[in-house]
């Protein structure tokens, strides 16, 4: 303020020296010429290490997760990757209009269950289709089945898996409840319509080219591809599906979720039942 001032009397001719003006306004000189200078952050090996090993090995990781599975507090991860530029930027989202969604989420476990397939590259076995089956309350991964074919047996395979990892054997449940799926040829066919009333599941659909209504499964499926499928080079199907079942295994035992309160899957049914 004080140059500005001497500047602004010298354009009006008017000479005023700096000590005079700083008399003038009570100010001290040393801070007409001080200069806020800000240090360079420090970092804490103890914390960068392990957080870039965790991030090498899973770069689709967030903060939040690395955090958890560390035990670290999630600010000082946060802030470690900031300054070591690791932060991954949000995709921007513009305006989608939307229409009335019908809600996926599940107040407890075996309410609603959804189903879904997507496409993994196999290597020397080509595109392959796979099924998968979550719990709608607990984001488990209850059921999944690799196949050549996109046809209903791959589908039906991952329910019944699902079936079995729920309740420990086939049969009929014990209490209906819902099976969301889209209006693909595979969730719409005899064959597979009929087995889900063989074992009184009752069956959802979406609205037709809504797939944000099965957004649940969804997700799944990109954290699958983003985590395990888009980072390995798998030989054949059978290659796939060791490591997609192990990648599973660390889906619902060790990754936490944060709509889950960091928890795990696992967790959050033991919790629930």
């Amino acid at each position: 303020m004080i140059l500005g001032l001497q500047q602004g009397l010298k354009e009006d001719g008017i000479e005023v020296g700096l000590v005079k003006l700083c008399q003038w306004f009570g100010v001290a000189r040393r801070t007409v010429f001080y200069r806020q200078t800000q240090g360079q952050p420090k970092l804490q090996e103890q914390f960068v290490k392990p957080i870039k090993a965790m991030i090498e090995e899973n770069p689709s990781f967030g903060y939040r997760t690395v955090a958890h599975l560390l035990d670290f507090n999630k600010n000082t991860v946060q802030r470690v990757f900031q300054l070591m530029g690791w932060q991954v930027r949000k995709r921007p989202v513009g305006f989608r209009p939307r229409i009335q969604a019908l809600p996926s989420v599940a107040k407890a476990p075996n309410e609603r269950w959804a189903t879904d397939l997507c496409r993994v590259w196999a290597g020397k076995d080509g595109w392959s289709h796979l099924a998968l089956v979550i719990d709608c309350h607990t984001r488990e991964l209850l059921g999944w089945h690799p196949s050549r074919s996109g046809r209903s047996k791959t589908a039906e395979a991952a329910l019944e898996q699902a079936l079995i990892t729920r309740d420990g054997c086939l049969g009929r449940v014990t209490k209906p409840f819902l099976l969301r799926s889209d209006n693909g040829l595979v969730f719409t066919s005899r064959s597979y319509t009929a087995l889900l009333k063989s074992y009184g599941l009752e069956q959802e659909f979406i609205t037709p080219y809504s797939l944000e209504q099965n957004g649940m499964v969804e997700r799944v499926i990109r954290t699958l591809k983003e985590q395990c499928a888009h980072r390995h080079r798998f030989e054949s199907l059978q290659h796939a599906s060791r490591v997609l079942g192990d990648w599973i295994g660390f889906y619902n035992h060790q990754r936490p979720h944060q709509a889950l309160g960091m928890k795990t899957p696992a967790e959050a049914y033991a919790l629930a039942t």
